[in-house]
């Protein structure tokens, strides 16, 4: 799975790499090290043109959205908490996200990920888990494959409230290669860019072409080095939480 990762680039850098339009300069979100479900994270995603736009090319927009998704049928907000992480393999056909999987697909830039191994503490004896820290061997930003969700909060009566409306996501993960298997079994599935766009196209509803794409995840040496459990708090941010430690 994919439960904490690292984002620190700023839109001005995201949006050469992954050829954006546009992005909300009032919403910008500040350097995470500790990205934890429910926070605010960068997203990339294209919009359909609306009705009245006929004509008009799919608008490419870098924009924030709540990590977690929360099905559009939901009947509260809070669910989102469960739904981090889409696994590739049923992801197409989860009633939770099947919809948004043809639909509504999204990147998340991502520096890296954390995962967990199981150890002893060489001073206690007891059982610990150590934190490491796995990411692009060239310090490449990872696209990871996502889903996005809209949902209406039958709490705020009028359409154009703020409140109104709540924009999610969730990571799709696969099982983990090169050094993330060797801490993990699971890990956050990365695009090659060479399918950012047939993954972005909101025209693209055809689920085997899609399951496709995942099925050849960006490649590349990971790398991965042990860090503080300073990283467990997800109060704890800063860069110091990529400092290797002595596992």
């Amino acid at each position: 799975m994919c439960g904490r990762y690292v984002s620190t680039r700023r839109p001005q850098d995201l949006a050469p790499l992954f050829r954006v339009d546009t992005w909300p300069a009032a919403e910008a979100l500040a350097p995470n090290w500790n990205v934890a479900p429910t926070d605010d994270v960068w997203a990339v995603l294209e919009r359909a043109p609306h009705q009245d736009e006929r004509g008009a090319a799919s608008l490419r927009e870098l924009r924030p959205l709540r990590w977690g998704l929360v099905p559009s049928w939901a009947k509260e907000a809070k669910i989102g908490a469960r739904m981090i992480n889409a696994r590739v393999e049923t992801v197409h056909e989860k009633p939770a996200f099947r919809r948004a999987f043809v639909k509504r697909r999204c990147l998340l830039p991502a520096d890296g990920f954390y995962e967990w191994q199981p150890g002893k503490d060489p001073a206690t004896g007891k059982v610990r888990k150590q934190p490491y820290f796995i990411h692009p061997g060239n310090d490449q930003v990872m696209a990871l494959a996502g889903l996005y969700e809209y949902w209406r909060n039958p709490a705020v009566v009028q359409d154009d409230d703020p409140d109104a409306w709540l924009m999610t996501c969730t990571i799709i993960t696969t099982e983990a290669t090169d050094a993330a298997g060797r801490v993990h079994p699971r890990m956050p599935l990365a695009l090659t860019e060479d399918h950012y766009e047939a993954w972005l196209d909101p025209a693209n509803q055809d689920a085997e072409e899609l399951r496709a794409l995942l099925g050849q995840p960006a490649g590349g040496h990971l790398e991965a080095r042990p860090v503080s459990t300073a990283v467990n708090n997800v109060r704890n941010n800063g860069p110091h939480l990529l400092d290797p430690v002595s596992p």
